[in-house]
This record gives C-alpha cells, sequence and structure tokens, in this order.
C-alpha cells in the first residue's frame, strides 16, 4: 500500500520555531553556559538540567543547531521578558513606511483638491508615500487630460516634499501617480523616533509614564469623503452615458 505524501498540517506553520526549555530538551548531551556567561563545557543533559535545578533556574536551548545543541541556565521568565522588550524597542526604532491613497475624481474642485494637497503634505511629512488616483466614471475616460492636469497640480503642490515614483499612469479605468517623501524629510522623521525613543527610556528610568503620542495625521475617510463610488454605480453610469 502506497503511503504518498504526508498530509500537511497547518497548526506547523502557526507553531513556528519554539525554544526548548528544560525536559523539552531530548537530546543526550548539551553544551552547557552557566549564569554567569562561563562556560561549563559538554555534560549529559540530565546533569546539566540538575544543575540548573539546584540554582533555581531554567536550562535553555540557546543555539539547537550546534553539535552539541548549546544550552544556557538562565531564568527563563526573565529571558523571555528581555527578548520582548527587544523586539518591542527595535520595533519603536523602525520607521515604517505606508502608502497612503488619495482619491480624486476628474470633476473635484480646486477647493477639494486643495484639502487633499494638505492632507498629502502632511502623510509625507510623517515619511509616507502618497498615491493619487483619480477614477473615471461613465464618459469621463474620453477626456484623461482632465486627469493628467489634476495630477500636475497635486504634484507641484507637494514637490518641495517628494520625488515622483512613479509617473502618472493609466489602470483600467484609473489614472495614477505615486509619490514618496525625500531623503531629508525621512532624516527628520528617523531623527524624531530616536529622540522620542530618548525620551521613553528616559521617563521609563525616572519613574515616568509618557502619554501616548496623539494621531496628528489625517484620516483617509475624511480626506476621501464623496470620491467613493462603488463599481456598481460606476457601471451604471457607463450605460446611461
Amino acid at each position: 500500500m502506497s503511503m504518498g505524501r504526508p498530509r500537511f498540517d497547518p497548526r506547523q506553520q502557526q507553531r513556528g520555531f519554539q525554544i526548548r526549555v528544560n525536559h523539552r530538551i531530548r537530546v543526550p548531551e548539551v553544551r552547557v553556559i552557566d549564569a554567569n556567561g562561563d562556560m561549563l563545557g559538554v555534560l549529559q543533559t540530565h546533569e546539566a538540567l540538575r544543575k540548573a535545578q539546584e540554582l533555581g533556574l531554567d536550562l535553555v536551548e540557546v543555539n539547537p543547531k550546534a553539535e552539541p545543541p548549546v544550552c544556557k541556565i538562565l531564568d527563563f521568565g526573565k529571558y523571555k521578558y528581555e527578548e520582548k522588550k527587544k523586539t518591542a524597542e527595535a520595533k519603536r526604532k523602525q520607521t515604517v513606511v505606508e502608502i497612503k491613497e488619495i482619491k480624486l475624481r476628474p470633476k473635484t474642485d480646486d477647493h477639494d483638491i486643495n484639502f487633499k494637497i494638505k492632507a498629502a503634505r502632511r502623510f509625507l511629512e510623517a515619511g509616507h508615500k502618497v498615491k493619487f488616483t483619480v477614477r473615471f466614471r461613465g464618459r469621463e475616460i474620453t477626456h484623461p487630460e482632465k486627469a493628467q492636469e489634476q495630477l500636475t497640480v497635486v504634484i507641484q503642490g507637494t514637490e518641495d516634499l517628494s520625488n515622483i515614483e512613479s509617473r502618472a499612469m493609466m489602470e483600467a479605468r484609473t489614472m495614477t501617480v505615486l509619490i514618496a517623501p525625500k531623503p531629508t524629510i525621512m532624516q527628520k522623521v528617523a531623527q524624531a523616533k530616536i529622540q522620542a525613543e530618548k525620551e521613553r527610556q528616559k521617563a521609563e528610568k525616572e519613574g515616568r509614564i509618557l502619554p501616548p503620542e496623539p494621531d496628528s495625521l489625517p484620516s483617509l475617510s475624511d480626506v476621501n469623503k464623496g470620491e467613493e463610488d462603488d463599481d456598481d454605480e460606476d457601471d451604471s453610469a457607463g450605460a446611461e452615458a
């Protein structure tokens, strides 16, 4: 009877890499580092575990790929806390660039375009890319020059802060352009993050809790209000036209 391919278990992906601790370490021998960072050499796993238990600590596998695997005697609860703290600090220092999509119609008036330019400038100053999308409805697609004019206006209104990453192009019933913050803007964003992290660490040492930073960026739902018609409306408009 053919066994065939082993069945895929999605839970295996969800589990991912897990650190083996104490009795979960099943190899016969391990290379051991004590709680002070001193190398104890290669020990039988049960002996290494006994040493850890005598100190009220855990035996933690820190390098499973070594031969034999390397384990360290430490407080696993404290170790997990420190690792979580390092991950959180790295995340805070990381600059995450999002693409903020601002939508227009060929009929969008000058007042609304200026409002959208102001919103785009704030997104750029925060280090985000901005994608302007002009969506055509019905016969509007026969006059792409109107969309081109609008995109020219928004590019001119943000050119001191941005570089064009993707020039205006047609995509089905839309015309889009993508702009990105200039390198000098990204440097300012990175410096602001570093300063904020320094202030957070200082407050932590002093036992103070800094208030959460307010979200000063405009809401995309407000910026795009009135520009979002569903596909059914577009299709019916095209049929009527």
